[in-house]
């Protein structure tokens, strides 16, 4: 029997990435975003069961109901990777606090409550695979991405937590980051005020093809990595802050973030 991956996220970016590399390998699908058209487009293209399960992140109170009817349907999820989430572009003086609420709903505490319903299950169902798309800013930070680097920065510490929690549970836990990615994650990431940027970052449009890192994404999870670190020069930034801060401070100062 074919296993499962739930993928959040999938509508789009490197989320419908994934959703076609596990589609290749074999594995029943569990596609989750807010775009149930998007979804449907999608799972109509894939040579592979698929169900279509919509939800919001940004509304953590109804995870429990789509959480239950995802696992009644499929019986085991094996796998769940929390790809869904939201960016920032903005000063953080000029950013308003309902703007960072938002970011931090969506990009942790929906993910903590959708993560929590599916390690109880795979717990009973004796064991799984958890991963979540966290991103190099949850290890260092960058100007105009406060809040987002801040949201990243907490699923750092609740999945390196919860990974010791669930060690002798059969679960285990990848913390993914990506560098730069050809998404339209800028593009869709809020402003100071909360409104979509509507602007493709230089970065973005030149960095690595999401198709590209979903098959390393794939090989990380399959290999049991805890994290796995993608993208281009952009992945030195890690260890010029671990082992250089200062002169990380430096480079961060003259480099060109927006």
């Amino acid at each position: 029997m074919a296993k499962t991956v739930w993928i959040t996220g999938a509508s789009s970016g490197i989320g419908e990435a994934l959703a076609r590399e596990y589609a290749a390998k074999g594995y029943q699908l569990v596609l989750s975003a807010r775009n149930e058209q998007k979804l449907e487009a999608l799972g109509k293209e894939l040579n592979t069961p698929c169900l279509i399960a919509p939800l919001d992140l940004e509304y953590p109170e109804t995870l429990k109901k789509t959480a239950e009817r995802v696992i009644k349907e499929v019986d085991k999820v094996d796998i769940l990777i929390n790809n869904g989430g939201i960016s920032q572009r903005g000063l953080a003086l000029d950013t308003k606090l309902d703007t960072e609420r938002r970011i931090m709903e969506i990009d942790f505490f929906g993910t903590v409550e959708l993560t929590r319903y599916v390690a109880k299950h795979m717990v009973e169902k004796g064991g799984g695979k958890i991963a979540v798309t966290s991103s190099l800013v949850g290890i260092i930070s960058s100007p105009y991405r406060t809040a987002y680097s801040a949201a990243k920065h907490a699923l750092h510490g609740y999945f390196d937590g919860l990974r010791a929690e669930l060690h002798d549970k059969n679960i285990q836990i990848t913390i993914l980051c990506p560098g730069f990615i050809k998404t339209d994650v800028s593009v869709n990431a809020l402003n100071e005020s909360g409104e979509r940027l509507n602007k493709m970052d230089d970065a973005q449009a030149n960095g690595m093809e999401p198709s590209v890192l979903a098959k390393k994404i794939y090989k990380s999870i399959e290999n049991g990595k805890e994290e796995a670190y993608f993208g281009g020069k952009e992945v030195m930034a890690i260890y010029l802050k671990r082992f250089v801060p200062g002169i990380f401070s430096k480079i961060l100062l003259k480099a060109k973030v927006r």
